[in-house]
């Protein structure tokens, strides 16, 4: 299982973009780079607040974005290089995919102290 970082999100409310995939395996070097580029362009775009994902052994991928509004959304949904990401995402890089967007209300944040703290 591959994880990244926790976001470092502001106080609520803000969204939160949930994308859940099952990857089809084809092409993987090609999706590697274009999800490097999508994440260096999203971190780019006005009301980005922060993103994490983990895709496990089998392809089950959960990618969560978080985002000012919904108008940073829509704005981020029709970006030019996003829209074709999306295409071929559909065309080769996943088997199905569920996108959900939600009003974060509520966000809660803990840490384990480091051991040199106690």
């Amino acid at each position: 299982m591959t994880m990244g970082r926790l976001a470092d999100t502001p106080e609520p409310p803000y969204f939160a973009v949930i994308f859940t995939s099952q990857a089809s395996q084809v092409d993987t070097a090609g999706y590697a780079r274009t999800a490097q580029h999508m994440l260096e362009l999203a971190e780019r775009q006005p009301g980005y607040l922060g993103i994490e994902e983990t895709r496990d052994e089998d392809g089950v991928g959960i990618t969560v974005s978080y985002w000012e509004s919904l108008a940073a959304i829509e704005a981020w949904k029709k970006q030019a290089d996003h829209l074709d990401a999306q295409r071929l995402g559909r065309e080769r890089w996943y088997n199905a995919f569920r996108l959900r967007i939600t009003r974060v209300e509520r966000a809660t944040a803990w840490k384990a102290p480091k051991s040199s703290d106690t």
